[in-house]
């Protein structure tokens, strides 16, 4: 029994935060919670606003994250499969017949024929040459990385959106529980007439 107490505590304080998102704790005892907070009820309920509008702002800075990488995996891919083509042609012995875009809307045709290297844009206005070999393994490599980040940011964001639900519970359930201690206080209070 100690064993499983000990491991419940473990687990509570593992789930404190994820990734520099806090946890949000399920309130069972709505009184208790305001006395160990040490809060009214109305700065109960502000502070659990204010942490949702924190959960928020990063459920929006995650999902544009996603959206990146979501981008990100298919031109990876697409730059994979071309060097893979050009070594495949090179191997054969024929040349590549190539339609690429000089600017918006002007495209020009290219022949390429025995091509040892590749050139890469790395973004930031930096693009390098590199072998076809070593193209291959970066992208390879670039690709594993964004798909790896992109199972990250998914469980991050089912992590916040839980987090989110647990905090939209709480709030209702100290909201409803103030609304019945005044009920309750009214019930108490003798009316005057």
């Amino acid at each position: 029994m100690a064993a499983a107490v000990g491991e419940c505590s473990s687990f509570t304080s593992e789930v404190t935060e994820r990734r520099g998102i806090p946890a949000a704790s399920f309130v069972q005892d709505v009184q208790s919670y305001l006395n160990q907070s040490g809060l009214d009820v109305n700065s109960a309920l502000a502070f659990l606003q204010e942490r949702l509008q924190q959960y928020r702002v990063v459920e929006m800075k995650l999902l544009a994250q996603q959206r990146d990488l979501q981008a990100k995996i298919p031109d990876i891919e697409k730059c994979l499969d071309i060097v893979s083509t050009l070594q495949a042609k090179k191997e054969s012995g024929e040349a590549l017949v190539a339609d690429f875009e000089l600017s918006e809307g002007i495209y020009s045709r290219a022949r390429i024929e025995d091509s040892e290297s590749v050139c890469l844009w790395l973004g930031a206005n930096v693009m390098l040459q590199y072998s076809c070999e070593e193209a291959t393994a970066l992208l390879q490599t670039n690709l594993e990385n964004a798909k790896a980040s992109l199972e990250v940011l998914v469980a991050d964001l089912q992590f916040l959106r839980d987090q989110v639900t647990i905090t939209q519970v709480t709030t209702a359930r100290v909201y409803n529980w103030d609304v019945h201690q005044r009920r309750l206080r009214q019930a108490t209070t003798p009316k005057e007439s």
